[in-house]
Order: C-alpha cells, then structure tokens, then sequence
C-alpha cells in the first residue's frame, strides 16, 4: 500500500497545486501525456499521485480511497454532509481564491441585504403564484445560509452552466454563485446583496478521516506534512 494524494487533474489549479508542493521539495508531475491521469512523485517515498477532478475530490477522500486531497473548500462543504467529521482540513494554499456570493438583479433598488430579500420574496410569491427562484450549483450550502437568515419564500433550481445567465433567461430571479472578481455578475447586471457572502473559498488540502494509517503508510504521512510545512 502508499499514502494516495489527490490532486485536481488540469488547469491552473493543477499547475498551482504542484508548483505549491514542489517549492516545499515535494515534486508531482504527470507521468504521460495531457491526455493521461496517472502521476509521478518525487522528494519523497512512498507517495503516490492520483489525478482526479476537483469535483471527485471530496467524494475520493470521504470514501477513504485517497488519504490526502487538494480541492476547493467550496466543493468539500457543498458535497459533504457533517464534512468536519469526515476530512480534516490541514492547511490553504494561498490560491483558487473564490467567493460564495448571493445576488439579484441591479434593478431591485429596494434589495440590498438579506431582510429584503425576504420582503421581496413574500412580495414575488403573492404578486406571480410562485416562490422566487435562485439558481445556483451550491443547493446545501445555499439551503443552510438562506435557512440561518430566516429567508424562507424561495427555491432553488439548478444551475450546472452559466448561472450568471438565468436572471436574464428568466429561469430565475437570483443567482448565488462563485465569483472571484465580480466582473461578470455586472456584466449580467447583478449585484451582491451587502450581507450576501455565503462562502470564501480556496484551494485546501484536506485529509481523510475515514482510514487510519498504520505502520509505513503512517511514517510517511507524517514525514509528508513535517516537510510540508502543516504537521
């Protein structure tokens, strides 16, 4: 057996997390081509890499089929339920920066925080039959932050493309999304609610609490995290 990280499989959050381990003497790299997944590990024994989506992440560590994982904190908190109980969160990593952000149309002069919302919502749903509708791909984390603010007259539909687009698609009248700068959700003509950010996000490396280590497999995931840096 080895110690089994987990590392997104492409782009910019592949190439930051293995410039990330590789300035702490932890070298990853492909083993093949673009086109294949598995990984090479060099810097330490013992280890083995395995190229997953960001999305796959969480699932892979909750399962206890990799013990350690780089994915977004976004992507851990939505997919996992009690999350705390079932990965540790060891360290961020200082990019993949993302925030978690409610928004509704620039036109709703009167909507700005959350109470409004809750006004507008009563008012939407006794004016069309309906309950406002939010898009969004973050249906617990959504749910949970709505539910603690006391916004209730709503529902969320799902959005795996680009949410920004269904206000003005008219699939909905809200959106919460990812957002980094901003830039787009004005483009769409949104804007943020001033008490509207649910989440902020990084890129995190995350350990399984579903397998204990023993013996070698221990030694080197403590050898790991000392040259890492977050023992």
């Amino acid at each position: 057996m080895s110690v089994k990280l987990g590392v997104p499989s492409k782009g910019r959050l592949m190439d930051k997390t293995f410039d990330w381990f590789g300035a702490r003497g932890v070298r990853l790299g492909r083993a093949g081509s673009e086109r294949e997944y598995a990984g090479r590990v060099e810097g330490i024994d013992n280890l083995e890499l395995v190229l997953l989506s960001a999305g796959e992440i969480p699932r892979e560590l909750a399962a206890g089929r990799i013990h350690l994982g780089v994915t977004g904190t976004d992507l851990v908190r939505e997919k996992l339920g009690r999350w705390q109980q079932r990965v540790e969160e060891i360290a961020g990593l200082g990019f993949g920066h993302a925030d978690l952000v409610l928004a509704v149309p620039r036109a709703w002069v009167d909507v700005s925080t959350l109470d409004d919302l809750d006004a507008a919502a009563a008012a939407f749903r006794a004016a069309h039959g309906f309950r406002l509708r939010i898009a969004t791909k973050y249906h617990r984390l959504v749910r949970d932050f709505l539910r603690d603010a006391g916004v209730a007259d709503y529902r969320l539909v799902d959005s795996q493309g680009a949410t920004e687009g269904t206000v003005k698609n008219e699939t909905a009248e809200a959106i919460a999304d990812i957002t980094s700068t901003g830039d787009t959700l004005r483009a769409n003509h949104l804007k943020l609610l001033d008490d509207g950010l649910i989440l902020r996000s990084q890129a995190t490396l995350f350990r399984t609490r579903a397998v204990a280590l023993e013996g070698a497999d221990r030694d080197t995931m403590v050898e790991l995290l000392k040259q890492l840096g977050v023992d």
